[in-house]
């Protein structure tokens, strides 16, 4: 009999848990400077909200600078407002259309947060990959109902699918470990 679930397909979906993890510990701040880091800023221009990256250009001319080339000189105002507003602790330098932002050091206690905002991310990914276990599960057991598929082949299929949820987790449970360290400097 044909397997009635695709486990490429749940595995696909678990990874794209992982990698909305990446783009979620990407924007955490480590001290250093990322582009990444001004990623969510939403700026107004134009009577209409858009991405910081579609009205500037954001490089890293050294490793604590961040500098934001406005295109427009009429946006350098709102540029600044959003990265002020952003909540990141960044405190801009306009000079003309260029903004430097000096990457401060992180505090103690600043660290200690994002590092709990790690987990947090970590557990939502967790928690998708485990929804996507589920659906697969359910999957499984109805087809057995269906009699598609025999008990013996449900219980491989749910082996393999359990096995590719371990992988997955492993994988999430490295990346928000490293982080941590990363933002802890261990």
């Amino acid at each position: 009999m044909p397997a009635s679930i695709d486990t490429a397909d749940l595995k696909r979906r678990m990874i794209g848990a992982v990698d909305a993890l990446k783009h979620d510990l990407v924007g955490l701040r480590t001290g250093r400077a990322s582009t990444a880091l001004l990623d969510p800023i939403q700026v107004e221009v134009y009577g209409a909200h858009m991405p910081l990256n579609q009205c500037a250009t954001v490089s890293v001319p050294e490793p604590r600078m961040l500098s934001v080339q406005v295109w427009d000189r009429s946006n350098v105002q709102p540029v600044e407002k959003a990265i002020r507003s952003a909540g990141l602790g960044l405190n801009p330098i306009t000079d003309g259309q260029m903004i430097r932002l000096p990457i401060p050091d992180l505090t103690e206690e600043r660290r200690k947060e994002l590092a709990k905002l790690v987990g947090q991310y970590a557990e939502k990914a967790r928690v998708a990959v485990r929804n996507v276990r589920r659906d697969g599960m359910d999957h499984l057991k109805q087809d057995e109902n269906k009699k598609l598929i025999s008990e013996d082949e449900r219980k491989r299929l749910e082996t393999d699918v359990q096995k590719v949820t371990d992988d997955t987790i492993k994988d999430i449970d490295d990346l928000s470990s490293s982080k941590e360290k990363e933002i802890l400097g261990k």
